[in-house]
């Protein structure tokens, strides 16, 4: 089963824009799943928040570091749409192409690159240009 990392923007300036982000990160997840991938999804990161005791806490940075040690040993990222505005996921398609890691800005590709890895022209970028930070 291959690991994919769920990638995009989950921060916002309002919080209905964060529940939003959160849920099609999530649903994309699970339509990664259903099709018999392994999806780490960060959208769902916020539980461990949820269980700390009260003198307990987690940074932003705890949350980067444990998401970037998954996509590290992920087999393919797949990335939500409108991603080119989170610093963050720039961060993370940076990492993944330093590290030969496929990115894929649509599901189809993904699954078309499951089915036959060679097929594709190039499987290491989206098929549309990436903004650097």
């Amino acid at each position: 089963m291959k690991r994919i990392y769920i990638a995009g923007p989950y921060s916002a300036d309002n919080v209905i824009t964060v529940l939003g982000n959160m849920r099609r990160g999530m649903m994309l997840a699970t339509k990664v799943f259903k099709a018999g991938f392994a999806p780490f999804c960060p959208h769902l990161d916020f539980h461990y928040s949820l269980m700390v005791r009260d003198e307990e806490d987690f940074t932003v940075n705890d949350y980067y570091e444990y998401s970037m040690a998954w996509l590290e040993v992920s087999d393919a990222v797949l990335l939500l749409s409108n991603w080119e505005g989170s610093k963050g996921t720039m961060a993370e398609v940076d990492r993944a192409y330093e590290l030969g890691i496929p990115v894929f800005g649509h599901f189809e590709a993904l699954v078309a690159w499951d089915k036959d890895p060679l097929s594709m022209a190039d499987g290491k970028k989206p098929s549309y240009k990436l903004t650097k930070r």
